[in-house]
């Protein structure tokens, strides 16, 4: 799936590094989840990728949360998940991520289970996204009037 012309606007105020970073996290799900959407959110503290099979937020298996210095690779579900070969932090009820500097130190491999896991779990919670085959969409779900952005100092 090719991605949303206004996601590069999104990330354009970030470091080269964070862009090409979130864009090899990006291709890494939909490579691996090629029938997932991806809903964007460009808020007001990070642009936020969600992956699902639906067009909903709530069917999510996993996201992506891009700030000035990294980007955290998450499950919506995380606290949920048994095959954690990844060490996922996060205190929430249900949302657990990693933080990502470099693509190079990233744990794809580790973290292919988690996801095919993470997807199973919003199968069964939402039984007809095993019903239905998609045709993949990149989507803005929201874009905030106010940002906190690298090198902008408008935003603030």
């Amino acid at each position: 799936m090719k991605a949303n012309p206004q996601l590069i606007k999104f990330l354009a105020p970030y470091d080269e590094r964070i862009q090409n970073l979130t864009l090899q996290l990006r291709n890494f799900i939909t490579d691996l989840v090629p029938e997932s959407n991806e809903l964007i959110w460009d808020n007001y503290n990070a642009v936020a990728l969600a992956y699902s099979k639906s067009e909903k937020l709530k069917d999510a298996f996993c996201h992506i949360a891009v700030y000035a210095e990294h980007v955290n690779f998450g499950f919506n579900r995380g606290a949920e998940l048994t095959k954690t070969n990844v060490k996922l932090n996060g205190k929430g009820k249900l949302i657990r991520h990693i933080t990502v500097k470099d693509y190079q130190s990233f744990p794809k491999n580790e973290l292919q289970a988690m996801i095919w896991e993470a997807v199973g779990i919003s199968e069964k919670l939402n039984k007809a996204l095993t019903e239905k085959k998609l045709q993949p969409k990149s989507m803005v779900m929201s874009i905030s009037d106010k940002k906190i952005r690298p090198h902008s100092k408008s935003n603030n």
